[in-house]
């Protein structure tokens, strides 16, 4: 279960700021309780209306004369750039101007298999083309080896980067790199393709007229995809390149919106995160960066169309390469579910593709709420991927195990790392220490509603109003609002079944909940239940008519107790590890034989979801540490199957008579408190 919490905003405050600011109730409770507390503060963070000299960045006129010189002395230029995102955009930017602008240039993106950066390779490779000068693009920041080779080779280097710089830098004629503990730029937090639009502004003097114009739909994309903060100059940089992309005539463009099913559709940084960048980085991890890049250089309409249906094919590899990962690691969790009570899952398979170890790791954390470690093993090398959350750092997890590693580097909340040979178990063990060193309880996932939405403020024009907050992403999240108390009063199917939608009284006024991957069997309400919900509020269009959108995030009936059920998974996880825990839990945690019967019949031999169950079991002497340790000893007697992808138990046939008190998990429970089983 996740944890809930939901923002308690000053009523005051959010009068005051939707005078002050003219926005809609809901409006100004979300900035209120995102820390706003004045109409300055709203206009300082969320207006930004143009972008910083670009010269104020450490090394850019520079970086600007060493170009402008090689451009006009007709020197040979290679943009060197990433096999992401924001590493091909950035690159298309540059070569595209330089290119333009007169320049002998041509572009190197490396392969995936090549590793991030530059290597070694790749730099006597461009000397052997004939290059004097190569201008990095997303990277270059921690290429100290291979910066001293290129000046070794008789060549030049202009770094651009985003990332965190170590405390040497590389040997180049500029740096430039707003994270330069000597850069005094006002805003820090761009990705490549940021950086490399003002680089572009400075090559044309500093003015952004000409930059934004050509490269700004380029940089929105790639700071949405790169997931840095939509705060600052980048709301600026998404806002202003979303436009030129609902209105683009490039052929590129056209094209990729197209396979998206993008056409002629308001775009927003949703559309760009979950439709047009994933198949930007397809290109990266299941074919080459190189199609991408082709894609927006191509001027022909045919041949774009061509390049976008090539990157759709990646994408659609990319998905099924990772549902094949997720079914496999769904299956070794089903064998061994034990492994769900550690306080870390590590998880390693093989021939996995690397391209999509990290999108896996964040679905598994999604999934189980626990920090995540996914590893691949191909070649006899094990690599693997991280993500975190809360106060568990990927990264002090990974430097606490490094004895166990080839190599490792991240920050908390997610990390890369490669297993030395035979250590794999050595890590798993090491993550598991550090974790019960420095959290004897793990962090819970949490869901976060910025405010509570009461039924009077669930009007169009109110939810309208939340546009003003848009472009949504890291640190601009999209709100989510709290409704308590609301009133089951129909349930239907949608899309055969697939999904469910609610019709719910709440207050004076009947709203539709939407609940996506859920079908009616599986829902923890029924008719006539009180529930609570956050859920995402949007608008509804069809046939010029407009009505309220509310997706459900997550519900619960009203009667569950949050604190106690999350509180009862932490001990049971702790006894299912063999910690010790105080003598008197113990037998508040046996379910009596009764209690045990109740359970196994309410289970459908066509399965039922755990928490639809347990909502469904209304027994006040059954809490959630009996309810656990029941479904744990009926599947130890294979009275019940239990499928963790989904969260369900089936119940089976019995093929002869068993004794409940025979399974393993009651006998060791009795074994704690010294009982005889007839207690049960």
């Amino acid at each position: 279960m996740n944890k809930w919490s939901v923002n308690k905003t000053d009523r005051k405050t959010v009068s005051q700021l939707s005078l002050q600011c003219g926005v809609s109730t809901l409006t100004a409770a979300v900035l209120a309780s995102r820390g706003y507390s004045s109409a300055q503060a709203v206009m300082e963070k969320l207006n930004v209306s143009s972008l910083s000299d670009p010269f104020l960045i450490k090394d850019m006129e520079l970086a600007a004369d060493t170009i402008n010189n090689a451009i006009d002395s007709g020197i040979k230029i290679c943009v060197y750039g990433d096999y992401d995102c924001d590493g091909i955009m950035s690159s298309v930017m540059l070569y595209s101007y330089l290119q333009e602008a007169g320049a002998d240039v041509f572009y190197y993106i490396p392969e995936r298999s090549e590793g991030y950066g530059l290597n070694e390779s790749a730099v006597r490779y461009i000397s052997s083309q004939g290059a004097e000068l190569i201008i990095t693009v997303d990277n270059g920041i921690s290429a100290l080896n291979e910066a001293e080779l290129i000046y070794e080779l008789g060549m030049k280097l202009v770094v651009t980067d985003h990332h965190q710089p170590g405390e040497t830098l590389p040997r180049a004629e500029a740096i430039v790199d707003p994270h330069r503990t000597d850069c005094f730029s006002p805003f820090k937090k761009l990705c490549g393709a940021g950086v490399v639009l003002k680089l572009i502004a400075a090559l044309d003097g500093g003015d952004y007229t000409m930059a934004l114009e050509q490269f700004g739909d380029f940089a929105a994309v790639a700071t949405v995809a790169d997931i840095v903060t939509l705060t600052g100059e980048n709301r600026f940089i998404v806002s202003y390149g979303m436009q030129l992309l609902e209105n683009s005539d490039r052929p590129s463009v056209i094209a990729l919106k197209k396979v998206c099913n993008l056409e002629n559709k308001k775009l927003n940084s949703y559309s760009i995160g979950f439709g047009i960048a994933p198949r930007i980085n397809a290109a990266g991890r299941f074919g080459s960066p190189s199609t991408a890049a082709q894609l927006f250089l191509c001027e022909e309409p045919d041949k774009c169309e061509e390049l976008a249906a090539e990157l759709n094919d990646l994408n659609n590899q990319r998905k099924e390469a990772e549902n094949d990962i997720l079914i496999s690691i769904y299956h070794s969790i089903d064998s061994n579910p034990d492994m769900l009570s550690k306080r870390v899952l590590f998880i390693c398979g093989k021939g996995w593709h690397h391209g999509v170890i990290g999108i896996i790791a964040s679905k598994i954390l999604e999934r189980f709420g626990k920090p995540c470690f996914i590893a691949s093993e191909e070649n006899g090398e094990i690599r693997g991927s991280a993500r975190s959350f809360g106060s568990f750092s990927v990264f002090g997890a990974l430097n606490y195990a490094s004895e166990a590693l080839e190599k490792f580097g991240g920050h908390p909340g997610a990390g890369g790392f490669t297993i030395k040979s035979g250590m794999a178990e050595r890590f798993d063990a090491l993550l598991q220490q550090y974790a019960l060193e420095n959290h004897e309880n793990m962090p819970v996932l949490t869901i976060t509603a910025d405010a509570v939405a009461s039924p009077a403020e669930l009007t169009v024009d109110n939810i309208k109003g939340l546009e003003l907050l848009e472009p949504f992403g890291n640190d601009n999240e999209k709100p989510l609002f709290y409704i308590e108390n609301a009133v089951v009063k129909e349930i239907f199917p949608l899309s055969n079944g697939v999904h469910s939608k609610l019709r719910l009284k709440y207050g004076y006024t009947e709203i539709d909940a939407l609940i996506f991957r859920t079908s009616p069997a599986e829902l923890s309400v029924e008719r006539g239940d009180s529930c609570n919900i956050i859920a995402e509020l949007g608008i509804n269009s069809f046939n010029n008519n407009e009505s309220v959108s509310i997706v459900v995030r997550d519900y619960r009936s009203s009667h569950i107790q949050q604190d106690k059920i999350i509180s009862a998974v932490c001990v049971c996880e702790k006894f299912s590890r063999g910690e010790a825990l105080p003598d008197n839990y113990y037998k508040s945690m046996i379910p009596v034989r009764d209690e045990i019967a109740e359970i196994y019949i309410k289970i459908p031999s066509n399965g039922i979801c755990t928490d639809t169950l347990f909502s469904r079991i209304r027994n006040p002497r059954i809490n959630y540490c009996k309810f656990t340790i029941a479904l744990q000893a009926l599947s130890q007697l294979s009275l019940i199957s239990r499928t963790y992808a989904d969260n369900k138990v089936f119940r089976l046939k019995a093929e002869k008579k068993v004794d409940i008190l025979s399974a393993p998990v009651l006998t060791e429970l009795m074994s704690r408190i010294k009982l005889p089983a007839s207690h049960i």
